[in-house]
């Protein structure tokens, strides 16, 4: 296996934004991408990756292979590639990744690979009666809003209108997000769809808009959140958050 980035910033961006919820993770590295699908610690959150053969230089890779990395280790090689780095990950001798980054200089790096005793993560199949696509700031901007109030934040869908609320001990934040150029709310209801998740997964969750202008948004009433970050024929960042359901 001889995998060749010229570009490291999507794998990096990605690893910075996917340790932040996960500490250990599966790679599978199939001859068309790198893959995981992994669940936080506390199982309220899923994050799925896929990083596609064609964001690569050289990607040589004739079998699926499974490697297990600490992703905190993994994310502090990557912070030194800088954009003119040509990176290269293999498999040693030592059956330890290496990471080699090499400018005007060669840097080498390896790292242990680890056995994960937990059992294969598989993605749930959900069914969704409402799609948000909006710009990735539109959704960061009313994160940060909600931020200054709540713990948790409301999602509530109708036609050709998203909104944000969030409500503290005094305080109270909404924001309306109507249907323009840049957002489209597709419903197949006619009722408004509310569902509430943790702000502060969702505050790491939106880091991937380093990856993506746009991002796509789904839920149903009591039900898991999708967002969805995705640069074609680069690479694909998702997540899965529980809903916080309260018993009135």
């Amino acid at each position: 296996m001889r995998l060749t980035l010229a570009e490291p910033s999507y794998l990096k961006e990605s690893i910075s934004i996917i340790s932040d919820l996960v500490n250990e993770a599966r790679f599978k590295i199939t001859p068309n991408a790198i893959e995981l699908v992994a669940m936080d610690p506390a199982n309220v959150a899923m994050v799925v990756f896929k990083l596609l053969s064609s964001s690569f230089t050289e990607y040589d890779v004739k079998n699926d292979i499974e490697i297990g990395i600490n992703l905190s280790n993994l994310k502090q090689v990557l912070r030194r590639a800088s954009q003119k780095d040509m990176l290269t990950i293999e498999v040693d001798a030592d059956n330890r990744l290496k990471i080699t980054l090499k400018s005007s200089t060669t840097r080498t790096f390896n790292l242990p690979i680890i056995d994960l005793e937990e059992k294969e993560q598989k993605v749930p199949d959900l069914k969704f009666p409402i799609t948000i696509k909006t710009s990735s700031s539109i959704l960061n901007e009313a994160i940060a809003d909600v931020d200054v109030v709540g713990e948790s934040v409301a999602f509530i869908a109708e036609p050709k209108k998203f909104t944000l609320q969030a409500e503290g001990d005094l305080n109270q934040a909404k924001i309306e997000i109507k249907e323009d150029d840049s957002t489209k709310v597709n419903t197949n209801s006619d009722e408004k769809i509310k569902a509430k998740y943790s702000i502060e997964y969702l505050k790491k969750m939106i880091n991937g808009s380093k990856l993506s202008d746009d991002v796509v948004i789904q839920f149903n009433k009591d039900y898991p959140l999708k967002l969805e970050y995705k640069s074609v024929d680069k690479v694909m960042l998702s997540f899965i958050l529980a809903p916080r359901v309260e018993n009135d």
